[in-house]
């Protein structure tokens, strides 16, 4: 799987502005902070796409419910060796919501995955 799979040219991302949390502990406390590349889901408009390494040659993402986020910080983005530059997002997203989580592997034994 390559990396131009996802850095596709998209719309902007349509996500309601969150505001500032007034107690930034309570926040902690309840939520579960991830950091990455912010994108659409290519499919299902209630989902966004998380690559928390970009440049990285072993594309890992997480998917998200848009309803499970309760707040965004942006972050300085991450530029590569070429010059390209990538937006980074903080997304916090309440405990117990259910992700998922993508990673590439290579097919060698069934228990090489577990």
């Amino acid at each position: 799987m390559t990396p131009d799979i996802f850095f596709q040219k998209t719309e902007r991302l349509e996500i309601e502005k969150y505001r500032e949390p007034k107690d930034r502990l309570a926040l902690s406390r309840n939520h579960v902070a991830f950091s990455g590349f912010l994108q659409k889901h290519p499919v299902d408009p209630q989902k966004v796409v998380l690559i928390p390494d970009p440049h990285n040659t072993k594309m890992t993402y997480i998917e998200f419910s848009r309803e499970d986020i309760r707040y965004l910080e942006k972050l300085p983005g991450i530029t590569n060796l070429k010059g390209e530059t990538v937006n980074i997002t903080r997304i916090w997203i309440k405990k117990s919501s259910i992700a998922v989580r993508c990673t590439p592997f290579r097919v060698d034994k069934p228990e090489s995955i577990l």
